[in-house]
């Protein structure tokens, strides 16, 4: 790291600090398909004493560029910033929504061509740590408005991924300080599941300021480790990802996939998948709730070609797996459009998801990711 110095009250932790920093300004990376949106994510680790910004600046189709706008400020722990998303930023033709960076009105034809992205490395002075990047990088999509999707047909043999079961609902009430405590973490409680799925662990250490009459006491410490101290809550989608990579020979990245015959492909390599979807009770048999945004475990498939999934909007941790109709699943994860429970017109997620594998992949899965756009 290089060593200019810097005052930043950026770190929101409620004082003015001095830091160390560096710039790294990434290539221009083309889209393939020009975008609607594009959400950036990031694998990183931040001793303590230093944490990262990360920008993307999006060129737009009629060859002009957006703002450098901020997709995150972010640390590993919580004692030297508190990581948050950045509210209020637009140019009047796109603006970021928490996670998200989004064309105002797509019915234009305006869309991002490309991007590139910039961190910013910041430690305390006198110090020689500094955040080291693994791996960065930012998805572009440009998915059609749609109530309902095309229907697919199962595409292999039955398989189920021995993924542990964790309930966000026993955690009710606990540590309100974090979006409210359990009944709104069903982002970091799906992230425990898939992490421990792959062997990570936490320490006792790491565990100690849990109140020992929790059960799960690493749910509550993924919910802190995941929280954005802006948007108030457990659920942004980097923030997630990030936290993943913080385990042992793990990445994690925020992508979109395009049907359940890319989730078949990844559990036919043993890589499950956390997706988000949103729809009223009747729309999913057997959920017995409904969401205006909820984020599940698809852990396999039965072999008439149904969801497995492990929902965490489950009474307790024996009841979290779950059995959903295949046509009900695909279609409240994959539309960009459904009707809420007042009758108007809501957003879904268009097929969003988060992956998390290893950081040495066997074939299997190198192929596996690849044919799903993730490299």
């Amino acid at each position: 790291m290089s060593r200019p110095v810097g005052d930043s009250s950026q770190a929101r932790t409620g004082a003015t600090a001095r830091w160390e920093y560096a710039t790294w300004t990434g290539p221009l990376h083309r889209l393939p398909v020009p975008a609607t949106e594009a959400i950036a994510s990031w694998n990183a680790d931040t001793p303590a004493g230093t944490w990262l910004q990360v920008e993307l600046r999006g060129t737009y189709s009629d060859g002009t560029d957006t703002p450098w706008y901020v997709m995150g400020r972010w640390a590993a722990g919580d004692q030297d910033i508190k990581r948050a998303s950045v509210d209020d930023q637009s140019d009047g033709r796109s603006t970021v929504w928490t996670d998200t960076l989004a064309i105002d009105d797509p019915a234009s034809g305006l869309r991002l061509a490309a991007y590139r992205l910039r961190l910013t490395l910041y430690r305390r002075p006198g110090t020689r740590l500094t955040p080291l990047v693994r791996r960065i990088g930012a998805m572009g999509s440009d998915v059609p408005d749609r109530f309902t999707v095309p229907a697919t047909t199962p595409a292999g043999p039955a398989r189920e991924l021995a993924v542990p079961r964790y309930s966000q609902e026993i955690h009710a009430g606990q540590y309100p300080q974090y979006d409210n405590g359990g009944e709104a973490w069903c982002s970091p409680t799906s992230s425990q599941m898939i992490i421990e799925y792959w062997g990570g662990k936490l320490t006792p250490e790491q565990l100690s300021w849990v109140d020992p009459s929790y059960a799960d006491p690493q749910v509550c410490h993924a919910a802190r480790s995941t929280y954005d101290h802006q948007y108030t809550g457990c659920g942004n989608w980097p923030f997630n990802a990030a936290y993943a990579a913080t385990f042992k020979d793990l990445q994690g990245v925020v992508t979109r996939l395009g049907s359940l015959t890319d989730l078949e492909t990844l559990i036919a390599a043993g890589i499950p998948a956390i997706t988000s979807q949103s729809f009223l009770k009747t729309e999913l048999t057997g959920a017995g709730y409904g969401t205006s945004g909820h984020l599940m475990t698809v852990i396999g498939f039965t072999a008439d070609g149904d969801v497995i999934a492990n929902d965490p909007a489950s009474p307790s941790d024996d009841a979290v797996r779950r059995v959903y109709a295949r046509r009900e699943f695909e279609n409240i994860w994959l539309r960009t459009r459904r009707y809420n429970a007042s009758g108007q017109v809501a957003s879904g997620s268009g097929g969003v998801c988060y992956l998390y594998f290893p950081a040495f992949p066997t074939p299997q899965q190198v192929r596996a990711l690849a044919a799903v756009g993730v490299r």
